[in-house]
């Protein structure tokens, strides 16, 4: 007896079964995502090529930057090829750190006199660079996360995760200003750093206040996380219902 004809017939292949992951692309998000990377990644370069404050690689500023250009740069290729967004885990990390760069800026470092742009060759370089790392790119991030990002995504358990940047930065400046000789240049980038002028002991103290006001931030962040508008979503349904209806299949 022959078994029926449909247990011979070849199976369908996995990628004929199931559907493609991929939505549709979302040019107007990747451009601007796109156009906040290159600001991101402008500000480290130019800072780089016209000596910001030698070494500059060791500025909060400036690896902050850097960390935000790659996110921002990989949430625009997912953007354009139609993937789902990045984690909250990361975003929301992205925009605190985002955050913390711009505010300690604008209310503390220019404040003291202990912002790094002030040792930059030729005073136009020094503006742009400044502007561009403690502006432009928090600016960036923040209508990023405003416009194209879901609400209600962020969570409390969320904001120790976004800490490990602050705390691994504060490690590598203390191991590194331990390594260097006392008269090395920018042997602590920042002056609330330097274990000559504070100690360990006090240096460990405002950190550990920074530390609970960068999470304070991340609270406040998540609270107006779960209050704005779905501006995305918003967008999202206005292109929908202006949009030609699709073509039916075919007669």
């Amino acid at each position: 007896m022959t078994a029926p004809r449909a247990t011979l017939l070849p199976r369908p292949r996995a990628a004929e079964v199931l559907p493609d992951p991929a939505g549709p692309r979302r040019p107007w998000a990747t451009a601007l995502r796109a156009a906040a990377c290159g600001a991101a990644v402008a500000g480290p370069v130019i800072a780089l090529a016209t000596g910001y404050a030698p070494p500059t690689l060791i500025h909060f500023t400036v690896l902050a930057n850097v960390l935000v250009a790659g996110a921002l740069g990989w949430s625009a290729v997912r953007s354009w090829r139609g993937g789902p967004p990045l984690s909250p885990r990361l975003s929301g990390g992205v925009l605190l750190l985002a955050a913390v760069t711009g505010l300690m800026y604008h209310l503390v470092l220019v404040n003291h006199g202990g912002s790094p742009a002030s040792d930059l060759r030729g005073a136009g370089r020094s503006t742009t660079v400044s502007l561009l790392l403690h502006t432009v790119t928090p600016l960036a991030v923040a209508t990023d996360w405003l416009l194209l990002t879901a609400p209600r995504a962020l969570r409390l358990v969320h904001i120790p995760l976004w800490l490990s940047a602050p705390a691994a930065y504060l490690g590598l400046t203390l191991v590194r200003g331990a390594l260097l000789s006392p008269g090395a240049p920018a042997r602590y980038p920042y002056p609330f750093l330097d274990v000559d002028t504070y100690g360990y002991a006090g240096v460990l103290t405002q950190a550990l206040a920074l530390g609970l006001l960068f999470a304070a931030l991340g609270v406040l962040i998540t609270a107006v996380d779960h209050l704005r508008p779905n501006v995305a979503g918003w967008f999202q349904h206005r292109r929908n219902r202006i949009s030609p209806p699709a073509a039916g299949g075919l007669k």
